[in-house]
C-alpha cells in the first residue's frame, strides 16, 4: 500500500480521488454530483492509497484556522473492513502533525461514528446536520 498527496487538480492522484468518491457517496449514496465536486476542490489536499498502482480510498483536508477540515473519507467497496480508513488518517494526522495543526475537524456521517471514536475523535456540542441529504454529527481529534 503506498499513500500519495496532491494539491493539483490535474493530477492523476485528483482524478483518482474523485473516482473513488463518486463510487462511494455518488453511486452508493446517491449523493448528487453537483455537491460531491465543489468550489473547494482547488483549495484541498489530497490523499490516496494505492494497492498495487490501484486507488482504493481517499480524503481531502481544507485547512481552517489552526485545523483542518477532513473531508471526502471514502474506501472502495471492496478494500472497506481492512484498515485502509485509518491509515488515510494516519497520513493525515503525520502530514497535520508537520504542518503543526492542533485539530483536526469533521463531519461524521452517523452511522460512521464509531469508526471515528476509536481513531481518538470526540463529539461536539454541534446538534445534529443534514449534509446532501445525508445525517451528520461535528467530530473533532485535538492533535496537540
Amino acid at each position: 500500500m503506498e499513500v500519495k498527496t496532491t494539491t493539483t487538480l490535474d493530477s492523476q492522484i485528483h482524478q483518482d480521488s474523485v473516482q473513488i468518491r463518486t463510487h462511494a457517496f455518488v453511486e452508493e449514496q446517491h449523493v448528487p454530483p453537483e455537491l460531491e465536486v465543489d468550489a473547494d476542490e482547488a483549495k484541498a489536499t489530497y490523499f490516496v492509497i494505492y494497492d498495487a498502482g490501484v486507488p482504493v480510498a481517499t480524503a481531502r483536508i481544507l485547512p481552517e484556522g489552526d485545523a483542518y477540515h477532513v473531508q471526502r473519507v471514502a474506501v472502495e467497496k471492496a478494500y472497506r473492513k481492512h484498515g485502509l480508513g485509518k491509515m488515510v488518517f494516519e497520513a493525515i494526522m503525520t502530514y497535520a502533525r508537520a504542518q503543526q495543526i492542533q485539530a483536526l475537524r469533521l463531519g461524521a456521517q452517523v452511522q460512521a461514528i464509531g469508526f471515528y471514536k476509536a481513531l481518538g475523535f470526540q463529539l461536539t456540542d454541534r446538534p445534529e446536520f443534514l449534509d446532501a441529504g445525508i445525517r451528520h454529527r461535528e467530530m473533532i481529534l485535538k492533535l496537540a
